[in-house]
């Protein structure tokens, strides 16, 4: 009877999974959050961990297929803020199925790498937790101090300062703005995801015909190196609480240096996946929950034992495996629509629908910290400077948290 729980709890998972990952803007939280507010009247014909593999499943699926919106809309979650300009260079280039390709290699060798390395981390998560805590605002800061001075010339590492103080400010401000729900939608939406479509509208972007080839070409010695600094940096992202994705792939590509376009979405794409997976070890060594999802699973389960975390790694290897082939027949219906379709038309329909989830979601405040993120999200661009710095509205307020 439990195995028919679980098989049905995996694929209402990848269903949920698969739409949220599509769609803009809605996130696995939001969903989880609902599952938990039902879980009363679900409780009373199935069990907690079936529940719990739901969220599992969904959750693996929507690390997959969130890439997508990302890269053929520009409209990016939290977790793939850093996908949109890479992906959007090689969408340019017809090769916008290549893009996607490359955030599932990452996504598939990092949760192998992630289920090889649990015996090793289970033992040494909580030495690593109380080892690295007291020094991870200094990490923050050393990699955001790096990150401007690595930018070629006076005048721009000025402005690189610049970009990463008023979206740091702004961070700040937005994350502690009362009565301001899912602050992180208006903000990243408008700093990554907006103010790209509204550079492609100006500079009257025409998307080419995208290509679907099956062979990239990546070394071997640059795919080893990329899965485990993903491995590393998603990592810290389950382990320590305010570390998003985003911050986990700036550290990351300090780590592994100039790896193009190509390697940089292999990176993001691991890590969102070993974050979430990470996030599973820290349940069970730590029993602290480091994500919204994980933190409904606590709700429900309250404590794992060791068969328990096999049920679930081996549902999410059940599932990213699955994803492997779904994300790209995903990829490749995305890559023909996007031909059919008027992309000034689709620029304007997006950004109409982000506003409108904006204002369901965040308000009116919502939609003035998006117009805000948006013309900060410009100035980079127009300075030509890297867009990474604007990632101070998370690193900056995450690194005095650490400090102060």
């Amino acid at each position: 009877m439990l195995i028919l729980e679980l098989l049905i709890a995996i694929i209402c998972g990848m269903i949920a999974g698969t739409i949220t990952g599509i769609t803009p803007g809605v996130h696995i939280n939001l969903v989880s959050i609902m599952l938990l507010s039902a879980s009363g009247y679900l409780l009373g014909f199935l069990q907690p961990i079936t529940l719990a593999v739901f969220i599992i499943t969904m959750a693996i699926t929507h690390t997959y297929l969130d890439a997508l919106p990302s890269i053929f809309l520009g409209a990016p979650d939290a977790d793939q803020v850093l996908n949109v300009l890479p992906g959007h260079r090689l969408l340019l280039k017809g090769q916008g199925y290549e893009a996607v390709k490359l955030t599932v290699i990452g996504s598939f060798l990092c949760l192998i790498a992630t289920i090889i390395a649990i015996p090793i981390l289970i033992p040494v998560t909580p030495v690593i937790f109380y080892f690295v805590e007291p020094v991870m605002g200094w990490i923050l800061l050393v990699t955001s101090i790096y990150m401007i001075l690595h930018e070629r010339g006076m005048q721009k590492k000025v402005w690189a300062l610049c970009v990463y103080l008023m979206a740091g400010i702004l961070g700040i401000i937005v994350l502690t703005l009362p009565n301001l729900e899912q602050p992180l939608l208006p903000m990243l939406s408008g700093m990554f995801g907006i103010s790209s479509l509204v550079m492609s509208l100006h500079n009257k972007v025409n998307i080419p015909e995208q290509k679907i080839s099956e062979e990239i070409s990546v070394s071997q010695k640059d795919l080893s190196k990329i899965t485990a600094a993903s491995t590393i940096s998603g990592g810290i992202t389950g382990l320590f609480p305010g570390i998003g994705a985003a911050q986990a792939g700036i550290i990351g590509a300090q780590l592994v240096g100039n790896i193009g376009d190509y390697g940089y979405l292999i990176l993001n794409g691991g890590i969102n996946t070993v974050n979430f997976m990470f996030s599973l070890v820290t349940f069970y060594t730590l029993e602290k929950a480091r994500n919204g999802a994980v933190l409904v699973i606590l709700e429900l389960v309250k404590k794992i034992d060791y068969s328990e975390l096999l049920i679930f790694l081996a549902a999410a290897l059940i599932v990213g495996s699955i994803c492997v082939f779904l994300t790209l027949w995903f990829a490749r219906k995305f890559s023909k629509l996007i031909n059919i379709v008027n992309y000034k038309y689709m620029c304007i329909s997006v950004i109409i629908f982000v506003s409108l989830l904006v204002f369901v979601f965040s308000g009116w405040k919502g939609l003035l910290v998006m117009m805000i993120s948006t013309a900060l999200g410009i100035i980079p661009v127009s300075v030509n400077v890297g867009r990474n710095h604007a990632m101070g509205c998370l690193l900056l307020p995450v690194t005095l948290f650490f400090l102060l």
